[in-house]
């Protein structure tokens, strides 16, 4: 298939620093180029990829202080897909809802993957408006609070097979990994790790957004001891941050639409402790790759249980749900699905 990948501006594909969508259309981009199929990418000029990149504008938004509105070069990408859209079988946004108003007026069939949040009341009114948006939702939880959008199915995201692999070793920590804010609780983690008597290890960027919190709130607790603050890691430094790690916590306190985190920790056959929001459920099997906790009690009674999960059972599980060969076969039987009901072209009667 002629397949466009339509990312973010913000990142570059992949990203250089934090971005969990830009990693995904990568990692699916890139395995939808090993499969044969003819891939352009529409992203930031520095991404990198073995898709033909239409490079939109020179460099990732983010990393670009010059830049004051960013909806000029959001204008300036769609109107780009849709000069070359005839050149493709299918288009796959990652842009929410921005491309649907123009595209819904094309004849080449289109799909958006929704990779954030949709409990925002604002969103109800947009997504009445455009009720025949093909839409892909990245869990079934995802779509809870916003159940009238035109899903078209849902895709679970996945890493390449190679990408983190178990390093061996010994287990001597508990794990924390993200971004430090209030909706991942960090806080959490730091009171679970002390009370379960283990040290804590936490890898993690601290946005300009969340400083305040951080000096306020988890400053204080990491001076009390026994957690070390490693700073963000890029993904050659995850697998030996994972693989040392009894578990990874993630005691979220928000309705996560995935969390990338979970399988990365899975790749490594380390299991998870998450909290029971969002995506948690579907994507941590219950006794078998980690445990789903209702708080701080339950997630201390887990740490105690950890002996009883295989290392070599959470990679194997893994492998079966979380890579992105499983990712990219989901995609390509919806673009099969909405290609074959392709709109056909108005003709002018004379």
């Amino acid at each position: 298939m002629r397949i466009a990948q339509i990312a973010p501006l913000a990142e570059a594909v992949p990203p250089k620093f934090y971005g969990g969508t830009e990693r995904v259309v990568s990692y699916l981009t890139e395995e939808l180029v090993d499969l044969g199929h003819e891939v352009t990418l529409f992203a930031s000029g520095d991404s990198v990829t073995n898709a033909e990149l239409d490079a939109v504008w020179p460099q990732a938004l983010r990393l670009d202080p010059t830049i004051r509105d960013w909806s000029a070069p959001l204008a300036l990408l769609l109107e780009r897909v849709r000069q070359r859209a005839d050149e493709f079988d299918v288009l796959h946004f990652h842009l929410d809802y921005w491309p649907a108003s123009l595209f819904a007026r094309h004849n080449i069939p289109y799909v958006t993957t929704l990779h954030g949040r949709l409990d925002l009341p604002e969103l109800k009114p947009v997504y009445a408006a455009l009720p025949n948006m093909n839409v892909v939702s990245i869990s079934e939880s995802q779509r809870r609070p916003l159940q009238e959008a035109n899903y078209v199915g849902t895709v679970l995201h996945g890493l390449p097979a190679d990408l983190l692999t178990p390093q061996g070793g010994e287990q001597t920590y508990l794990a924390f990994l993200g971004r430090i804010c209030p909706e991942k609780r960090p806080d959490r983690a730091i009171r679970i790790a002390r009370a379960a008597g283990m040290p804590l290890k936490m890898a993690a960027k601290i946005d300009k957004v969340d400083a305040e919190y951080f000096e306020a709130v988890i400053k204080p607790m990491i001076a009390e001891g026994g957690v070390e603050l490693v700073g963000e890691i890029n993904e050659a430094q995850k697998p030996a941050f994972l693989s040392g790690a009894k578990a990874l916590l993630m005691p979220i306190d928000w309705p996560e639409p995935f969390g990338l985190v979970m399988i990365e920790a899975m790749a490594c056959g380390t299991p998870v402790i998450a909290y029971n929001h969002g995506s948690v459920p579907e994507i941590i099997d219950e006794g078998v790759t980690g445990f789903v906790v209702e708080d701080e009690m339950s997630a201390i009674a887990a740490t105690r249980r950890l002996s009883s999960l295989s290392r070599a059972t959470v990679r194997a599980t893994f492998e079966k749900r979380f890579t992105s060969r499983r990712m990219a076969d989901d995609y390509l039987s919806i673009y099969r699905n909405i290609s074959a009901a392709r709109r056909p072209k108005l003709r002018l009667v004379r």
